[in-house]
This record gives C-alpha cells, structure tokens and sequence, in this order.
C-alpha cells in the first residue's frame, strides 16, 4: 500500500549482491503471508467442529482477519515512513508470531472469542508485512522491470496459498478422523476437545517459531536498504476524493467484493466438499482438495499473464467472472465429482481478478496513482464482510443455495468488466 507514503526519487544504490539477498528475503514475506491467510480454511471447519458454531459464527474467524487490513493498513504505511521498510517488517513479524503464540492461552481459555483475538493480532502482522512487501520488491532493481519482479513475487503468495492448506489440513484437521464425537460420553467428548484445540495451539506455536527466525533474519538485514529508497510522508486522506470518480469508486466496489467472493468460497470449501452429495470426503482429505483451489490461481496467473497481452483487460475480467458465475451455478445444482471439480476449479478464473481490478481502478488517476493503490487496498475488508453473510445464508437454507451471495458479487465484476473495457483516453 502505498497510499500514506511515496517512495523518494533519487537514485538507488544497490549492489547486485544485496538485491539478490533482499528479493529473497521479500519473496520469503509474500510466501509467509500468503501461507497464514489461506491456513483459515483450514482453521474454520475445525473451530467450527470444536466449539458447535453455525456457518455465519465460523466465518467470524475471517471477519476477524480480515478487519486488520482496514484498521492496520493506514497505521502500517505511516509506521514504514517512520522507521523504514525493514525494520517495518520486523515489527509485523514479530507481531504475527505474537498471534501464533496467543493460541496458546485461547485454547487453556477454551473460548471461540479467544482464538478470534489472536488471529486478529496475527492480521496487524500480516497487514504490516504484506504493507511492506509491494513497494520494497519494486525498489530491488531496475523501474522498468518493476512489474516483472512484482508478479514474480505474487507467485511466491500463490505458492504459499497452495501450499498451506494442504500441510494445514494434515496437522490441524487430520485428528478430526481418529474419533466419532457423537459416540463419546460427556466427558471423553470435553477431553477429547481439548485434545483437539491443542492441535491447533500447538500448530499455531510452531509457526511463531519459524516467524521469530525469519524476523532475526530480516533484522540482521534492516541495515541494507539504501537511505534515498526512504518513504516520505504525505497526508492518508488524501484520496478520498478520488471516490468521486465513478471508475475508480466502481473499481474499489468490487475489489471489496471479489475479496469477500474468493474469502467465502475458500472458507466453505472443507465443508462442502465433506458433503454426501458431492465427494463425502473426510474432513482432511477435504482440506487437503482446497488447495486446487488456491493452486488453480497460482497456474491461472500465469495464463492470464499471456492473455492480457493480446486482449482488452476488462473484457477478460468481464469473462472470467462470467465463468465463475457458471461454475457457480453448476456446483449449487449439481452433485458429486461434478459439484466438486466445478466449484474447485472457480479459482483458476479467479487468478485474474484481483490484479486486473486494481490496475483498471488505477488507470487515468496518473499522478494521484500511488494515493489511489492506498486507499483501494482498504477494500480488502470484504473479506471480513462477505463471508458472514455467506455463512449466516447457509444457516438458514444450505451450503449450496448460500453460493448465491459470492455469485452476486461476482456479477458485480462482470458489469465492472464490461464497464472497462475500453481503455481510459
């Protein structure tokens, strides 16, 4: 985010060996955070089994993560401006493994509002280092390969989303197995609970663990960013007025929808898959299927990467929700492998999205750009909006009628595609 800072115009001096190691480092943070935020789908189903919770009380686990990005997002580029890039991503580190480590009382606690705290702790963190992260890989070399380097990093996210669920549902849903809560007693059944949120206490301390590796490594280095790449100050309100621009307020509209859109779907993905009507999986070899999803965005990158190159990109956005409308409508009425695949393979047309309605949002703002990114990153905070409504939708009628809610935003995106689909002159 780039909205309550800019980064000075001198010249940079990095020597090849430092941008080698500092671009590792970077790629490194956009692995981490993407592994933390995708781990959630995996975290949901079993909270959910834990504590009893409906859908729309589940999904509070994302409202929890979610909101960090529009309290912490504003907070974190004026810390940057202040300290600096490296040093910035030190304190978020520090602060998700603060997170992961406050897991620890919640499950002595045995309180659903605990684990919400310390994920929403764990969120500043995250909020502070992916803050950091997309204007430091664009200082690590040449401007005119800013985007390269950018999109290169963004795989690294897509490899850690993939990734995360799959080791996720291994250590944190694969006890859920093991026994039939229905058949114990009242007091095997509270022992074995116990058991079970120690799992995720003991997951969760593990990753604090690495974190606080990861944060010496990057401390050790925070001397290495050249003083002419400091951000500088300018006001965080600035750019509010660009709301005034149907573009760009159209564009931000549906960043917070397609946020929530990807999030609910991800979220609901263990459960639906668990279903007697589409695979009946167990509850780890569930988990372990989300990682399709968040994989087919990875490769989707990729294509969509080569395909922009030769069409209109609001026409691609305009198709690829189109599709996802379609794969929506086949996974809420159809049953089995059908209803599976086709929900699964909704992330492969969503690896578009999000980059594609930032850069049509931003076009034409020209100077005010950099003002622009800042304030469409708030709109990340469908993520915490969305999917309660989704959940709460599933509560009252099912899991597949409550795909209507992401579908309807999706539908959003579509319009906005067909709005963009000429370029601003």
């Amino acid at each position: 985010m780039q909205g309550v800072y800019v980064a000075k115009k001198e010249s940079q001096t990095f020597s090849n060996s430092n941008v080698q190691r500092l671009s590792f480092f970077v790629f490194c943070l956009f692995f981490i955070f993407g592994s933390i935020t995708s781990l959630n789908d995996v975290l949901i189903p079993k909270l959910k089994s834990l504590f009893s919770l409906s859908y729309a009380e589940a999904m509070l686990v994302q409202s929890s993560f979610f909101l960090a990005y529009f309290i912490a997002s504003i907070p974190a580029g004026l810390l940057i401006a202040k300290i600096g890039y490296m040093r910035a991503a030190f304190v978020g580190l520090l602060t998700m493994a603060a997170g992961c480590l406050l897991f620890i009382p919640a499950t002595q606690a045995g309180i659903f509002g605990a684990f919400l705290g310390a994920l929403f702790i764990l969120a500043i963190g995250v909020t502070v280092v992916q803050v950091v992260s997309n204007p430091l890989i664009s200082l690590l070399g040449p401007a005119k390969t800013a985007h390269s380097r950018v999109t290169f990093a963004h795989a690294f996210n897509s490899l850690g989303t993939t990734v995360a669920p799959y080791l996720g549902a291994i250590l944190i849903l694969g006890t859920l197995n093991e026994v039939d809560a229905s058949a114990l007693s009242p007091a095997a059944l509270s022992e074995f609970l116990a058991k079970e949120a120690e799992v995720i206490s003991s997951t969760y301390a593990g990753i604090a663990i690495a974190l606080f590796i990861v944060a010496m490594i990057v401390w050790h280095q925070r001397k290495q960013i050249p003083a002419s790449t400091s951000p500088q100050h300018s006001n965080p309100l600035a750019a509010l007025n660009l709301l005034k621009q149907p573009r760009f307020a159209f564009g931000a509209a549906c960043l917070f929808f397609y946020v929530g859109a990807e999030v609910a779907i991800g979220s609901l993905l263990t459960n639906f898959l668990m279903q007697e009507s589409t695979f009946g999986f167990d509850a780890e070899l569930a988990g372990k299927h989300v990682a399709y999803y968040w994989g087919g965005a990875m490769v989707g990158r990729f294509i969509g990467a080569a395909l922009l190159r030769h069409f209109a990109p609001g026409k691609i956005l305009a198709a690829a929700a189109a599709v996802v409308i379609a794969l929506i409508t086949v996974a809420a009425n159809s049953n089995g492998s059908t209803a599976g695949w086709a929900i699964l393979a909704i992330g492969l047309f969503n690896s578009v999205m999000f980059p594609t309605i930032f850069a049509l949002a931003s076009e034409g703002l020209g100077s005010r750009a950099a003002e622009g990114s800042g304030l469409i990153c708030c709109a990340i905070v469908g993520g915490a909006i969305v999917p309660p409504l989704t959940g709460l939708t599933a509560d009252m009628t099912s899991l597949s009628f409550s795909l209507v809610v992401p579908a309807i935003c999706y539908t959003a995106i579509a319009l906005y595609g067909c709005y963009t689909r000429r370029a601003v002159r």
